[in-house]
This record gives C-alpha cells, structure tokens and sequence, in this order.
C-alpha cells in the first residue's frame, strides 16, 4: 500500500485530511481540535510550514481580534468545548499574538467557575451534575495543565490536575480487570450508573483512550515537584498493563467494548486503538512505560495500519472503522433514543470512516511511531 512518496502514515493522513476539506471549522468542536492537534505533530515533526499554516487558518475562523470564541460560551459549562485551548496554546506559542492570549484566558476562566464533585473532580458538563466521565480528562484536565506550564507554573494548580485523574480512576476501576468503567454518578442517579458503585456498565474502548492520552499529555507537563506525579506514573502503567490483556491477540488492537472480543456485534475499533497506541509509543518515550511495552506498540500500530488503513483511486489514505459518536444519558427524544451504556448501545452507534475523532489520534500515533 506505501506510496514512495509516503513514508510516513502522519504526513500522508494529514495531506489526506487536508486534500478532502475535512470540515474542520463548522463548529466550535473538540473533535476538531484534535485532528487539529495530530496536523501540529507533523508540522513539529517536518517543519513544513504549510502544516501549522492549515491549523491556523482553522482557528482563525473562531478567534475573534478581542479574543472571543465563535460558537464559545463559557456558562455551558461543557468541558469538551476545553480541549481546542490545547490548540491555541500551540499557535500562541508560535505567534504571540494577543487575541490567542485572550482566547486563552476566556478558556482558562470557564475552569474557574466550572462545577465540580464533592471531591473537586470537574463535572462532564453542567447538564451533566454529579458526573464524571472519562473523555473529560483529556478535554478539561490536559488543557489546564498546559495553561499552567505556559502561564502561571502554580504548584498548587499542577496538584488540583493531578488529582482529577487520581479521583476519577479511584471510583471508575474494576479491580477485577483493572479496566475503568466509562463515566461515574456520583450521586447514583442515572439510569445508567450502578445503584451501589455509580459506574456505567462497561469498558468503552475510547473512553479508554481518552483517558491514556490525558495521562501522558499531562505528565509531559507536571513538573518533578508535583507531590502527585510517582502516583500518576504508577496509574499509567497499570492501566496499561490492563489494556495489553485484552487487545486482540491477531492484530494487537483494541474492540469496541473492550472485555467482550467474543460477543456478537463487538468489533475492533480505530480511535480507541489509535489513541492506546499512542499513547503506549510516548510513554515508551519518554520512560514511563517500561521498554518491553514498546515492541507491543509496534505490533499495534502495525494493527493499525492492517486493520483500518485503505488507500483511494486518487491517492489518499482513509480511515475506517470508527465509531461516530457514543455517550450516556441524554434525553429519550435525542436522534440515537436514551444512551444505557449497555452493550447493545454501544454496539449500535454508527460505523464510519475519517471521522475527526479517530483521524486525529491516529496522526498522532503515527508521527510517535516515526519518532523510533
């Protein structure tokens, strides 16, 4: 399938990304800042401009000269709408310019007033009370950590992200697996959540994901000091060690439901896996991971490239098998009824392909793969 002129999966993905007029800009969406964020690793990793020139052209279409956010309203309280700060960082880091500053900072202050539990972990969203899911570590939790490591590096401030992940772990594991449940009620409300342990019912492969991407990105910025840092190295590896024993034996990637490879419907599913390799590859490199895990790494992005990869007519690359969207709750009258979190519910969302949630992490486990 290698074009000779592609040796490298994330230059390719994102000249696809871009040579498609991927809709990357019709709303403020964090799946959008992610594929965003994947394009920045290759612009980081060739130097060619034209990379972060397509990401800024993108956020510019959102930041305003005074630093609103189109489509952006800080009292949503939605910590999804978080995760593009990661993006703007990057473009300020570059720029300097005051509007991406400002930006920033309207972003920065949603985290001042957004709800949280008793235990101080962010709600999912404010029409979300009590609930911890755990694609908002990644959204709310990597965002802020790199806020403070470029703005005000508050010691306090690295512990209170620290402990989001710590929290957030401590009431969504199964001791019997070492997997984490999907999201967490704490006040044991939801139809969904167990009356006695507030988890969903199952182990969804991208909120796995989420979750293993957020703790590397959030690691590469907390600093040795961080009293919390040895615990969230610790939680790493476990999790990890968790995931290993229930990747698909022939292709070393991850299923949709990730404890039931052998239920009727189950599949193997490209974003999760993407993002568990991943963030496998950088944990490697950066000696969180143990070394043994890195040939793992690569048979999974190999799994990757075997289980999802196509190529067109015209010379693009495709990414297949990605589950459009999955959730819990929700009201009956939405466009997929109530989300149970069963298995039967996450089996039924849509299959699709280059869907920014999946094109995204893949980028980036293949631009961390071509570090090797």
């Amino acid at each position: 399938m290698m074009d000779k002129e592609y040796s490298k999966y994330s230059k390719w993905m994102a000249d696809s990304v871009i040579e498609r007029k991927t809709d990357l800009t019709s709303y403020w969406a964090y799946e959008f800042g992610l594929t965003l964020d994947g394009i920045l690793e290759v612009w980081r990793n060739t130097g060619e401009e034209k990379y972060f020139d397509y990401v800024k052209e993108c956020m510019d279409t959102f930041v305003q000269p005074d630093g609103t956010i189109r489509g952006y309203d800080v009292k949503e309280y939605n910590i999804d709408h978080l995760n593009n700060g990661k993006t703007l960082l990057s473009i300020y880091q570059e720029t300097h310019d005051e509007n991406y500053k400002k930006a920033l900072q309207l972003l920065r202050s949603q985290i001042e007033h957004h709800p949280r539990t008793k235990e101080g972990v962010f709600y999912h969203k404010a029409i979300y009370p009590e609930q911890i899911w755990l694609d908002g570590l990644y959204m709310g939790a990597t965002f802020y950590a790199k806020y403070v490591s470029e703005f005000t590096k508050s010691m306090d401030e690295y512990n209170d992200i620290a402990k989001q992940f710590i929290i957030a772990r401590k009431h969504t594991y199964d001791p019997k697996t070492g997997l984490l449940f999907h999201a967490y009620d704490d006040a044991r409300e939801q139809p969904w959540a167990n009356k006695e342990t507030g988890c969903s019912k199952h182990f969804w492969s991208r909120s796995m994901g989420w979750y293993c991407m957020a703790l590397v990105d959030t690691l590469e910025q907390l600093p040795d000091e961080c009293e919390y840092k040895k615990e969230i190295i610790k939680i790493l590896n476990e999790t990890m060690e968790a995931l290993l024993k229930v990747a698909s034996p022939d292709s070393h990637v991850w299923y949709q439901v990730l404890d039931c490879p052998d239920r009727k419907g189950n599949y193997v599913e490209a974003s999760g896996s993407s993002m568990i390799a991943y963030a496998l590859f950088k944990g490697v490199r950066m000696g969180w991971l143990p070394e043994k895990m890195r040939d793992f790494a690569k048979k999974s992005y190999q799994g990757l490239l075997d289980e999802f990869i196509s190529e067109t007519p015209m010379g693009t690359i495709c990414l297949n098998k990605i589950c459009f969207v999955a959730g819990l709750g929700g009201k009956d009258t939405a466009a997929y009824g109530y989300r149970d979190g069963s298995f039967a519910y996450y089996i039924s969302e849509p299959i699709v392909t280059n869907e920014p949630k999946g094109l995204g992490p893949f980028i980036l486990a293949a631009a961390e793969f071509e570090r090797l």
